[in-house]
């Protein structure tokens, strides 16, 4: 098992198991808004006869999410097989206010990700219905229910962060509203460049090398994180790199911003926000995280079974 599956078996364990926490609080010292969602019924149905096929889906009910946020579509067993994946893609509908092209692609057989061909206007609000009960979808398996997902897309957050001048520029709706200093992963350690999300956030968390197979290199209590890969990128605050920031790298990795910064970003940041890192040799992975923007629109359609984009239909 390669560290991002092992990282990502990890943080989708946790997050399963906090349904109830559908949104982030401050006083929060670990749980924030997450995303994925189980029900009784998929635990059951998950742990019952395998022909029953149980499913869950990304974002939350009614989110409000930056405009960078895929939709996630899990299965509780393998989908093998063109045809199965197809007739899938077929069942799965995409309602939107304001009708935009998009694709789907697998991930992997146990899931499904959506995302438009260009992030998704602001203000948008979206309905997908996976209309699966009842459906054979060969090995035996039988779709157990269909889900409907409403959620709303927010302005405009992209935040660019420059690995060459280690500053990054934060922008709400194409206007730069907040400069920050930073400090990236010093040699060795270089931070991803790319096109990243905000996946979740963490008022405080304690970072340990040892979840990356490096016990002992650090153990450090950390706040206002923003997480923003699988392997474990954040945005967060660093006091003791203060002096460094905007001036050289001294991370593992995470991009260092002052406590100051750090609470604002916190606070302003909602998942789905898009955050570009440029000015650095090691190129963000795609499936590091939810990642639909580590590759272009023509790979990205490549991964849909039925090879071809979808306009949404109308929101009614």
């Amino acid at each position: 098992m390669d560290e991002h599956t092992a990282v990502r078996a990890v943080i989708m364990s946790t997050l399963a198991a906090a349904l109830a926490l559908a949104g982030t609080t401050r006083t929060d010292t670990g749980g924030a808004r997450q995303p994925v969602s189980v029900d009784q019924e998929d635990v059951t149905l998950a742990s019952a006869a395998e022909r029953r096929l149980a499913l869950r889906m990304a974002p939350l009910e009614n989110e409000l999410v930056g405009v960078g946020m895929p939709v996630q579509v899990f299965f509780s067993a393998p989908i093998t097989g063109v045809s199965a994946k197809r007739k899938v893609e077929r069942r799965l509908t995409v309602r939107m206010s304001e009708r935009v092209w998009g694709a789907w692609r697998w991930i992997n057989d146990r899931e499904v990700d959506f995302r438009p061909r260009e992030p998704w206007p602001a203000g948008q609000r979206v309905r997908v219905v996976a209309d699966l009960k009842g459906i054979r979808l060969g090995n035996g398996l039988l779709g157990a229910h269909d889900r409907v997902l409403n959620f709303r897309v927010g302005d405009r957050h992209i935040t660019h962060v420059d690995g060459e001048t280690l500053h990054a520029t934060v922008y709400e709706d194409g206007d730069a509203i907040r400069e920050m200093r930073v400090s990236l992963g010093k040699p060795g350690y270089e931070t991803w460049s790319g096109t990243m999300i905000a996946q979740e956030k963490r008022a405080k968390m304690i970072m340990d090398s040892d979840t990356v197979g490096e016990p002992g290199e650090y153990r450090v209590r950390t706040h206002w994180n923003v997480r923003l890969t699988y392997s474990g990128t954040f945005i967060h605050s660093a006091p003791w790199s203060v002096y460094d920031q905007g001036d050289r790298n001294v991370s593992h990795g995470c991009i260092n911003v002052s406590p100051e910064d750090a609470e604002w970003f916190y606070d302003f940041t909602r998942r789905g926000d898009i955050v570009l890192v440029t000015g650095t040799e090691r190129r963000l992975e795609f499936g590091n995280g939810p990642t639909p923007w580590a590759i272009g629109w023509e790979e990205w359609k490549e991964g849909s079974a039925l090879g071809r984009a979808i306009k949404g239909r109308p929101l009614r």
